[in-house]
């Protein structure tokens, strides 16, 4: 079944006087791209995290934003003073470098994040924990992305028979546009020759101009990849072979265009271009 690149899930939980967050969005992407964000304090969080990811969510542009809140309660935090003395130093040394006289670096220094550390230690079961939560924002991630996916093989499979429908159009049209044609090319000729023509080679001729005019093959490959492209929507993760079936799909109706010379089978032919684009456009966030 089609599923989407595009979800949200988040998931929370308590421990003591904390409050974790965990929040993940994705979006469209050639490939897999994660982006995390979370306090430096679970870094070793992070290789269990991009495991998670890459074992739920494949492809996509995956943002992972971990929050943490603790209750006044009962806390106690310190400043981090060797992280500060390394940043009021370095700012400055650069203030000295470019001439600044400004040296009022707290205000600066306040807004440094994890300035201010807390007392406790993060214990490894903690760590265990915001993986394990965010192992069920992916989870929830994957469900948004598979309701997503059912939406869009709604809307690509409305496209499809839309297609299937000009194709069907076309065949109508077709039985008429080739006795229309010799009858053309037979009045055009016999007005431009005079005296007696060659009846037989005259059929022989009109048969091989004819055939450059015939869009029998296209049509029966047309309505074979568009059978092929429904198949393979039921497949996981198979947009980008949907992707290769499209690009198929539209030689064919190319190729038709090209050949009709018929008023009516091109304009069929530009509805069936604008269905193909939508579907396109939608593939672009298919897994």
């Amino acid at each position: 079944m089609l599923q989407s690149m595009t979800g949200y899930g988040s998931a929370s939980t308590r421990l003591g006087r904390k409050k974790i967050d965990v929040e993940i969005r994705s979006l469209n992407s050639k490939q897999q791209d994660i982006n995390l964000r979370m306090p430096f304090f679970y870094n070793k969080a992070e290789p269990g995290i991009r495991s998670v990811i890459a074992e739920l969510l494949d492809r996509g542009k995956i943002d992972i934003s971990i929050n943490v809140s603790t209750s006044k309660e009962g806390g106690t935090a310190s400043l981090n003073k060797d992280l500060a003395r390394h940043y009021y130093n370095e700012l400055k040394s650069f203030a000295k470098e470019i001439n600044e006289k400004n040296t009022q670096y707290m205000p600066i220094l306040s807004r440094i994040p994890d300035l201010f550390k807390t007392e406790e230690m993060v214990k490894e079961a903690e760590v265990d924990a915001v993986v394990s939560l965010a192992r069920k924002a992916a989870l929830a991630v994957a469900k948004f992305r598979q309701a997503e996916g059912k939406e869009l093989a709604k809307d690509i499979e409305k496209n499809l028979s839309g297609i299937e429908k000009k194709v069907l159009e076309i065949e109508k049209l077709d039985k008429e546009r080739i006795p229309k044609l010799k009858e053309k090319l037979k009045t055009k000729i016999s007005e431009g020759i005079s005296g007696q023509i060659d009846m037989n080679r005259f059929e022989q001729e009109i048969i091989y101009y004819i055939e450059k005019f015939d869009v029998n093959e296209e049509k029966a490959r047309l309505k074979t990849h568009c059978t092929y492209f429904r198949q393979n929507m039921h497949e996981d993760k198979g947009g980008r072979k949907l992707g290769f079936i499209s690009q198929e799909i539209g030689r064919e109706i190319n190729t038709i265009g090209s050949k009709a010379n018929d008023s009516g089978i091109q304009k069929l032919v530009v509805e069936m271009k604008d269905e193909l684009e939508k579907i396109k456009e939608q593939l672009l966030n298919v897994l």
